[in-house]
């Protein structure tokens, strides 16, 4: 009998979902667009305040894991409760993070025991704020040669830790917080 998810551990998790990376795919929009259309009648338009495709697959021309980011903000007085089990009766996995407490929650659809299995979606819930990730995707959008910079990194780093996540998303984070920097400051100046 084989395992299931939420009982593998990391390494058996990272081998049956490796860092996996590919050229622009402008059907990652597409999907996007349709999740959101999911996304809506799950949680209710009443209850979002704003609803973002977010990550590499958001910027045009940029190497990218095929795994569509979401960033979902939600209203203050969302039933958090509500919104999570729906989000589990529509198909999607709860991954717990537990240094990042409710309403900082994500939901993943994609992944099997066996494996990946169609498109791989992330969904980052949050109450709204001010959220690096929309910076990141602005200035990498705005700066191909920084967009450009960016993917070479990520495919040094898939050599490095194709079977390691934490790995592999750690080795970014410098780069990452230089870019919401300049995102910021250049943001700040118009």
């Amino acid at each position: 009998m084989s395992k299931s998810l939420g009982e593998m551990t990391n390494e058996e998790l990272w081998q049956l979902f490796p860092i996996i990376l590919e050229e622009h795919n402008p059907s990652w929009k597409e999907r996007y667009i349709e999740e959101k259309s999911l996304l809506e009648k799950v949680i209710g338009k009443s209850n979002i305040k704003q609803i973002d495709h977010i990550g590499s697959t958001s910027i045009p021309n940029i190497i990218a894991k095929p795994t569509v980011d979401i960033l979902l903000q939600i209203e203050d007085d969302t039933d958090v409760e509500q919104l999570f089990n729906n989000m589990l009766s529509a198909g999607y996995g709860y991954n717990k993070v537990p240094r990042n407490p409710a309403p900082h929650l994500t939901f993943l659809k994609g992944y099997t025991p066996k494996g990946f299995e169609g498109q791989v979606f992330h969904i980052h819930v949050r109450y709204c704020g001010d959220w690096d990730e929309l910076y990141f995707k602005y200035y990498l959008s705005k700066h191909p040669d920084i967009a450009d910079e960016y993917g070479r990194l990520k495919l040094e780093l898939k050599s490095q830790f194709e079977h390691d996540r934490d790995g592999y998303t750690y080795a970014k984070t410098n780069f990452i917080k230089k870019v919401n920097s300049l995102a910021r400051q250049e943001i700040q100046s118009r």
